[in-house]
């Protein structure tokens, strides 16, 4: 298990720009929004996005050869938006500090492992069956508690990571909303997807100057703090068990 566990943890621990690259979903103006359209619950109500709030109502399908409307086309550069975001640079940077220590904290045990491995295999020769089978099996069971404890460091930070992602993911999509309203804007293609365009068509520099107003930082919990509820719950116990003890003493007594 010792061995196989960098390769677990490798696998979890997806770099931020890919992951932040998945799910992206482009907004036609005055259509009814979807989940990334509305306002997170955690940002609030603010003033300057009240038009997100209130999407106009999804306008009726066209009837049979009747044509859509004009095409009037935007340009967003979500990974240039990515680039400039200070939320988004935030969360990665903060994403990759948990990582890297999680990394050296993977190698202080597996450096501490081989060496009770060592000193087990050196003591093997002044220890009874029994001794040894009691030595090893601790060492197993102390090998086993340390790697499930970084397994699951491991998905608490590539949790943490995606919902910061979806946070900023669901500002820019509003903000790409504003945006391309004011303009006049009812088609907004990645800039990956277009060969060639004139500077007018560009929204990104607009939508990234407007997503670091909306949301210029993301607030993530301290390291550690998810373990903080299940050692809450455990230290209630402790008096009681405490107040228990006077109490059979004292029918003893009786």
């Amino acid at each position: 298990m010792v061995r196989t566990l960098p390769a677990a943890l490798a696998a979890m621990l997806l770099a931020l720009p890919a992951a932040a690259q998945q799910n992206q979903q482009w907004f036609v103006p005055g259509q009814q929004g979807q989940q990334q359209g509305q306002r997170p619950a955690q940002q609030g109500p603010r003033p300057a996005q009240a038009p997100a709030q209130r999407p106009a109502p999804t306008p009726p399908p066209l009837a049979p050869g009747q044509p859509p409307p004009a095409a009037v086309i935007g340009i967003v550069d979500v990974p240039e938006i990515q680039r400039v975001s200070t939320a988004f640079t935030q969360v990665r940077e903060l994403i990759e500090a948990r990582r890297a220590r999680l990394n050296e904290d993977l190698q202080r045990e597996q450096a501490r492992w081989r060496e009770e491995q060592q000193r087990l295999a050196n003591d093997r020769a002044t220890l009874s069956p029994e001794q040894l089978r009691v030595r090893e099996r601790d060492l197993q069971d102390r090998i086993t508690d340390a790697q499930r404890t970084l397994r699951d460091r491991a998905a608490s930070i590539e949790q943490l990571a995606q919902g910061a992602l979806r946070e900023i993911e669901q500002a820019l999509g509003i903000v790409i909303r504003q945006v391309a309203s004011s303009r006049g804007v009812n088609l907004v293609l990645p800039r990956p997807l277009v060969i060639f365009n004139e500077p007018p068509f560009d929204l990104t520099e607009e939508v990234a100057a407007q997503l670091n107003r909306m949301i210029p930082n993301v607030n993530l919990p301290a390291e550690g703090a998810a373990d903080a509820p299940a050692a809450a719950q455990q230290q209630p116990q402790r008096p009681a068990q405490g107040q228990q003890r006077p109490a059979q003493g004292q029918q003893r007594r009786n």
